[in-house]
């Protein structure tokens, strides 16, 4: 017995079933060329994934998608920046501090910050999740002085890991342990850069009636390239890592979902379709994208990763990462009653799949933002290896989840349900 909502969403398609959208022949298609040899394992910073960005905005263009505001052709391209400290002096109402109590994040080779330039100050307290906090200050686009109390300080260096997720951008963000903010302060820090750019590819359909409102799809388009051996140091046969289901599975469902609520055109929030670059290097546009947005308007994040392969309760399944943080998964699996398909809560805990993957950033700014996968964690046996190609994948099964992935979120995005927010003050 197919579920009420689903009824209404095939009504508001006239001569067009659901099906259409979500077949087998259709999964094909993309995973085709998208794991196809040609696409040389989309390795972030490589000709193939270049190639691999301008098949996903192709795609988009023919749906009839718009570019996500600020992208150029449906690109969101971006610069990394890789900063070495080259010197940095502090100092408090004219006496020297040591610089470890200062972390400087910028993109200017060199920056002189003191109390008349005009940075916002604000504070991380001692009650503050200090890492949480943190990263939402660095998501501001303002230039900011965060002053640090020093319950902190043991968390304090933990930052100097963030470095690596710096972008270009014209503002700075200087981080001070202290107990209080002196009435002059002078810092002054040089860094030398390496600068790569890369782009994630994103598309979007305005909402009808809450267009301020935001329902992302997404997944990760890179993979691991071309290797010639494998972890142990042995000779590969096959040197491409096609990642057919790491993660053009999950990129070929945000298309697919991106062409069907174009068809559909009820949305009353507004959707968008997203396929981040660099996740299997650190995440880096996830974690762009996330600071393009305001937090507060992200209703939900579906990210799909690895859906192709049955998961351990067989076909017509699939799991959630932290289904408990929040209540999306509990309106996913109610729009699905009597459909046959069920999702799980992850049964893979120990390994904290819900902080791995490109949902995490928007997550610990309290969006419910969840992974949707199959698989196996502990049983994978094509995972990150040259034999994860299409013919491994069932495609009729891949078919029904992103199907059953657009029935389930159909309230939410015609704005009758509302996911519950994540609590901030209990994450990593």
């Amino acid at each position: 017995m197919l579920s009420a909502v689903y009824l209404l969403l095939v009504v508001n398609l006239p001569a067009q079933s659901i099906e259409k959208f979500f077949s087998a022949t259709e999964v094909a298609r993309i995973e085709g060329i998208l794991a196809s040899d040609e696409m040389q394992g989309r390795r972030t910073f490589t000709p193939g994934i270049e190639k691999a960005a301008a098949f996903i905005a192709e795609e988009f263009r023919a749906a009839k998608l718009m570019p996500f505001p600020g992208t150029s052709d449906y690109l969101q391209s971006f610069v990394l920046m890789r900063p070495r400290l080259v010197s940095l002096q502090a100092q408090f109402n004219g006496e020297k501090i040591e610089s470890k109590q200062v972390i400087v994040f910028t993109s200017r080779d060199t920056l002189q910050v003191t109390q008349s330039s005009g940075f916002n100050v604000v504070r991380i307290v001692a009650g503050d999740n200090f890492m949480t906090t943190a990263r939402k200050y660095l998501g501001s686009n303002v230039n900011q002085v965060v002053l640090v109390d020093t319950a902190h300080s043991k968390m304090f260096g933990n930052l100097t890991r963030l470095k690596s997720q710096q972008f270009q951008t014209p503002y700075s963000t200087l981080f001070i342990l202290a107990t209080a903010l002196p009435a002059s302060y002078s810092i002054d820090a040089i860094h030398s850069f390496s600068r790569q750019s890369l782009a994630n590819v994103a598309a979007y359909i305005p909402g009808k009636s809450r267009p301020d409102e935001f329902v992302i799809f997404s997944a990760h388009y890179d993979h691991l390239g071309i290797m010639s051996k494998d972890r142990q140091g042995n000779l590969l046969a096959d040197s491409i890592f096609n990642g057919a289901n790491d993660d053009a599975a999950g990129t070929t469902a945000v298309l697919m979902l991106a062409r069907y609520f174009k068809a559909l055109n009820s949305n009353a929030r507004s959707l968008i379709f997203v396929a981040f670059t660099a996740e299997e290097i650190g995440g880096f546009g996830a974690t762009y994208f996330s600071r393009q947005l305001p937090p507060e308007k992200v209703v939900a994040m579906m990210n799909i990763e690895m859906i192709g392969t049955e998961s351990k309760w067989g076909t017509n399944s699939a799991y959630i990462t932290g289904y408990e943080k929040s209540s999306l998964g509990t309106i996913l699996q109610q729009n699905l009653a009597g459909s046959g398909f069920t999702f799980h809560p992850d049964p893979y805990t120990e390994q904290n799949l819900f902080y791995r993957s490109d949902n995490a950033t928007l997550a610990r700014l309290g969006v419910p933002a969840h992974t949707i996968s199959t698989s196996k964690m502990d049983n994978e046996p094509n995972y990150h290896k040259p034999s994860d190609e299409v013919g491994t994948l069932d495609l009729e099964n891949m078919a029904r989840i992103i199907r059953s992935i657009a029935i389930s979120v159909s309230s939410i995005i015609i704005g009758k349900d509302t996911p519950s927010r994540v609590d901030t003050g209990q994450l990593q």
